[in-house]
């Protein structure tokens, strides 16, 4: 059935649940977008590891490379607190003059991770304790324990100190708070343990309550007093409820740390934006950043080591959550551990930046490492300290951005198009190794971000900004479509927001495996989608695996392996698509108006083969359009009447045009088609 609002003749069911309203993106009045964008190209430097005839020479090779700012200070304490409060800034006094002479300025971390030595030495509480009860030495970075009064006592004194004393000066630029924050290790100590039980003594209020959470009836799990309570094991089987509580109890940890220091910055330098290198992914930990970034960022900024294309540009886009604001790359590609580079490949994902919204590269690392954790990290300056040709290319980049700041860029998306994702629904998704977590895999496989990426990949492919947002923490009512692609878990916010969404008129498309557990992490026992079958209008149960599944959307003919169906029971539903090749033809998708909106339920996880076609059916009636139609590989967006092109393929690609177009940066003239050579770009005008 083809789903255009458009095509209402031949499809009156779904013409009748047509949006009754329309929505536009409006701002969000963060402080930290000023509304007039620059450009910036710069580096990442740790100039303790170089002498002041180094530093100086480095400093007049940033600015002949057309450098603008300079993040340093990271992973540093000690070298500004060499022991307890005994500080020294001589070095990094001398440093900031330099910049400021040189016209660069400084993006200042407060290098809160790791802690020194001597912190762990005095402060025994700061060390990681492993889920045996073994306390562990701090050998590689972030192994410190940011729950502790004393670190967190320490790192406020540090931040206090260094901010008050930069302040005033004219090369500081921005703040960014502890390098990674996400990455390190949770801990088990005795006073861990205690500060777990205060957290759940917050949360639930009494035993009973946290019983009934945790489903401790369940192989005779019951808890008589607070005093029995333990941490769940960060590795190795046990309870979901319990494991998922002790994630957030971590989460709430870092960002608590991230909330100091923003304090901190908001007392001291006020007219400084915070732009932090976060990593709300990172495997051992993580953090809930897209329900809490309103209390510490600025900007979303993130380290940017590209892989796959998709891959990159969701990760991007879920570090810019809901704000209308660029996006800063705190570190970005140049080389690696044990990768000296590619050339053009830096240029390529700069521009790749361009189109979901950068505003900043800053290639990690500027000299290369000769010791340490990331010993044969290649960056802009080789070993023996000659510029490698990857400076030059930079230089290129920097030249090249700041003509196009005066072009429109970067671009301040409106995106009419969220996906929703939550840290809560990756830890549900992705239990501990082995054991019990086995009796839920095969139903949530594939797991959350597999689905993330599948609803996402027809919508980058069809070069359409769209933002990844918690919905349970962001006003719905500025976008046209909300998909929920896998949220086994959706809490009680999301789906209160859902609900109003629709009723006030958006179109929402949930697809299977979402919302089959309650904020606990604990099956619903009323009819699924839990809390929104009357919002779906339709009961969902039963799931089988049927291998290719065929279906017809939109008179687009589909067979494709898509994962376990769901069986739809519709209700108020009408059925859009039915599987041609299971028995009964049971529906591949229904819609249901509910409110002024409509709601759609696909059987099958999100994946490309099926979401594609849909959203194509959509386009129109939600007044969508598609960015510029562009080969595989190659990613464009339209800015100020210019259309920026992407090549992320070794291989040439042509691109077909509406006329002769003129290139701003290859200066070429191209009659009805452009050729993009292996990693190319340009910026095409009339």
């Amino acid at each position: 059935m083809n789903l255009s609002h458009i095509a209402a003749a031949c499809t009156p069911a779904l013409a009748a649940l047509a949006p009754a309203t329309s929505r536009a993106q409006g701002a969000d009045g963060h402080p930290g977008w000023p509304g007039a964008g620059q450009l910036f190209v710069g580096t990442n430097y740790q100039p303790f590891d170089r002498t002041r005839a180094q530093i100086g020479h480095d400093i007049q090779r940033m600015k002949q490379a057309g450098f603008k700012v300079v993040r340093m200070g990271d992973l540093s304490w000690d070298s500004f607190e060499p022991a307890d409060g005994k500080f020294d800034f001589s070095l990094f006094d001398w440093i900031m003059d330099r910049m400021q002479a040189a016209g660069l300025k400084v993006l200042m971390d407060i290098p809160g991770q790791p802690a020194p030595i001597w912190l762990h030495k005095k402060y025994p509480g700061v060390d990681i304790v492993d889920q045996h009860g073994v306390r562990l030495d701090p050998a590689e970075r972030y192994m410190d324990d940011t729950s502790d009064p004393d670190y967190r006592r320490l790192l406020v004194r540090l931040a206090d100190t260094m901010t008050r004393r930069y302040a005033k000066h004219p090369a500081l630029f921005a703040i960014g708070y502890n390098n990674e924050s996400g990455n390190g290790m949770v801990s088990y100590s005795e006073a861990d343990r205690q500060r777990f039980i205060a957290w759940l003594k917050h949360k639930y209020g009494t035993e009973a309550a946290l019983n009934k959470a945790w489903a401790t009836q369940r192989w005779s799990r019951r808890l008589d007093s607070w005093d029995e309570v333990r941490l769940p094991y960060i590795e190795g089987v046990g309870p979901y409820e319990r494991y998922l509580d002790m994630r957030r109890f971590w989460s709430e940890q870092t960002i608590q740390v991230l909330e100091l220091l923003e304090a901190v910055r908001a007392k001291n330098v006020p007219d400084k934006p915070a732009i932090s290198n976060l990593w709300d992914s990172a495997g051992r930990k993580g953090f809930d950043y897209l329900a809490t970034y309103r209390h510490y960022v600025s900007y979303g900024a993130m380290g940017f080591y590209p892989g796959d294309p998709l891959g990159a540009a969701f990760e991007s886009t879920m570090m810019r959550a809901g704000m209308n604001a660029p996006i800063w790359f705190n570190e970005f590609t140049a080389g690696g551990p044990g990768y000296y580079g590619t050339p053009g490949r830096s240029r390529m994902w700069a521009y790749f930046g361009l189109l979901m919204g950068a505003e900043a590269v800053m290639p990690w690392t500027w000299h290369s490492h000769h010791g340490g954790e990331e010993q044969a990290l290649f960056g802009l300056i080789d070993h023996d300290d000659r510029a490698s040709w990857k400076l030059g290319e930079f230089a290129t980049i920097a030249q090249e951005f700041a003509t196009l700041e005066k072009l429109g860029f970067p671009r301040l998306q409106q995106p009419k198009v969220a996906i929703a994702y939550a840290f809560d629904n990756m830890i549900a998704t992705n239990l501990p190794k082995e054991g019990m977590s086995n009796t839920v895999r095969p139903y949530i496989n594939p797991g959350s971000m597999q689905q993330a990426h599948g609803a996402y990949e027809p919508l980058f492919k069809d070069n359409i900004d769209v933002a990844v947002i918690h919905v349970g923490h962001e006003d719905l009512g500025r976008y046209k479509l909300v998909i929920v692609p896998g949220l086994y878990l959706l809490d009680a916010a999301s789906r209160a927001n859902v609900r109003k969404f629709v009723a006030d008129g958006g179109t929402a498309i949930m697809t299977a495996q979402s919302d089959k557990v309650n904020d606990d992490n604990q099956w619903f026992d009323t009819p699924l989608p839990g809390g929104l079958t009357d919002v779906f209008g339709l009961r969902t149960d039963a799931f089988y695996s049927a291998g290719a599944l065929q279906t017809t959307i939109g008179g687009v003919g589909i067979e494709a392996d898509l994962g376990p169906y769901e069986v739809l029971e519709p209700s108020t539903a009408e059925v859009l698509a039915r599987f041609a090749n299971v028995d009964g033809k049971v529906p591949a998708i229904t819609v249901n108006r509910f409110g002024k909106g409509r709601a759609i339920y696909v059987a099958t996880a999100a994946q490309p083969q099926i979401m594609g076609p849909l959203y194509r059916q959509l386009y129109a009636s939600l007044g969508i359009a598609p960015g510029p139609k562009t080969p595989d590989g190659v990613y464009a967006r339209v800015v100020d009447g210019r259309t920026l092109y992407v090549n992320t393929t070794s291989e040439p690609r042509d691109v077909a045009l509406d006329g002769t177009m003129h290139g701003v940066l290859s200066g070429k003239r191209w009659p009805g088609v452009l050729r993009l050579e292996p990693l190319g770009v340009d910026l095409l005008e009339k």
